[in-house]
């Protein structure tokens, strides 16, 4: 979408307000609480809303505008959006953008983007781009980024620190996109997951991510779900055909948990550290017919790990299906222990490596031996 600058300085309204309305491309500029607060109430299908550096109170909710691209003014100086129970709700909006955006201190969700209940019209086209949402909740149910009944959606090179639930909640959305973020837990938080995939998801991608200390769950790939929640109403499983892949998962209880999910594909991973399991196999929704957790292929990994205090290498829970799973071509080395680098894993095991020493680099946390690099496809 063009930005048509030479507009900005032409058909201005309400100046007194901070606010100028473009005559024509549907541009809206605001410069504080007051011009925005009013500028809510003209948006259209196919408008801009540029904001202006500068901090503003949370709390605002947009419902069922179409191609709205709501951004910074100046991207090197954007808006923060401090406070409220949620930072902006997006309702039913197809086609929105949302970037260049600060969120802090929400005591509910950061972001919440939404199908409005309308659980079998999923909104599409939704794009979050170089948002940070910081110091969620600080305790309880309360996400980052909330996303429910979404389709096409994409997360980029966006940041989120601090959060109580879950960095990225996903309920029953598909052909979604994360990737180049970062994601750090903070003391204080709980953070019981990272970017968490439920109710339904599916086709869904996380890639070239950094996850720091993101919770007891960095990545859940499924999750536990009410059945009324579900998108469409009647899925039999949490998530099917989750792509993690190309990331780097520093501590957290563990590197990932498959909770639920029916298909999945984890590559070219860098784990560092995980504290009481690398992996997960659990079964949490236990509804008629629901699809055990199963059918998930973990290769070409790089996974360092420290021996002692490690519980198990994969924590395996009842009700699922662990002879499914297929581990090859990772790399596994104790740091403290090299000689006890290999774990017991379920399912089919192929051309694993154990015991020899990636080099992993304290800053990128990426491996210097170029066998392992070569094995993550870098």
């Amino acid at each position: 979408m063009p930005w048509h600058d030479h507009h900005m300085k032409s058909g201005c309204c309400a100046v007194w307000l901070g606010l100028c309305l473009a005559a024509s491309g549907g541009l809206i500029e605001v410069e504080n609480d007051a011009a925005l607060k009013q500028a809510l109430g003209q948006l259209k299908a196919g408008t801009t809303l540029r904001i202006a550096p500068g901090r503003y109170r949370g709390g605002l909710a947009v419902s069922g505008v179409e191609r709205l691209m709501v951004e910074a003014m100046d991207p090197q100086r954007p808006p923060e959006f401090v406070g409220g129970s949620h930072a902006w709700q997006f309702s039913r909006c197809n086609g929105l953008v949302v970037r260049h955006l600060v969120c802090s201190g929400q005591t509910g969700n950061g972001l919440n983007i939404d199908d409005g209940g309308d659980m079998q019209r999923p909104v599409r086209g939704v794009r979050i781009e170089k948002v940070s949402v910081l110091e969620t909740g600080p305790r309880g149910n309360f996400d980052g980024i909330k996303c429910s009944g979404l389709a096409g959606l994409v997360i980029e090179d966006s940041r989120i620190e601090g959060w109580g639930g879950q960095a990225i909640d996903f309920v029953g959305c598909r052909d979604a996109v994360i990737r180049r973020c970062r994601i750090t837990g903070r003391d204080g938080f709980s953070q019981a997951t990272g970017p968490q995939f439920k109710g339904g998801c599916e086709d869904v991608v996380i890639e070239d991510c950094m996850l720091v200390n993101a919770g007891q769950r960095p990545i859940h790939v499924g999750g536990s779900t009410g059945e009324a929640y579900f998108r469409p109403p009647g899925s039999k499983f949490e998530a099917r055909r989750i792509s993690v892949r190309r990331n780097v998962i520093v501590g957290g209880d563990c590197a990932t948990a498959f909770t639920g999910v029916d298909g999945a594909v984890f590559e070219g991973n860098v784990i560092v550290d995980p504290a009481n399991w690398v992996f997960r196999i659990l079964q949490e929704t236990r509804l008629d017919g629901f699809a055990p957790c199963r059918n998930v292929v973990v290769r070409g990994n790089v996974i360092v790990f420290r021996r002692n205090g490690l519980r198990t290498g994969v924590n395996v829970g009842g009700g699922t299906a662990p002879e499914t799973f297929r581990f090859e071509r990772n790399w596994w080395f104790a740091k403290d222990d090299p000689q006890q680098s290999r774990l017991d894993l379920p399912g089919v095991v192929a051309g694993e490596t154990h015991g020899r020493d990636p080099q992993i680099d304290p800053d990128t946390q990426l491996p210097q031996d170029p066998v392992a690099l070569r094995l993550l496809g870098r």
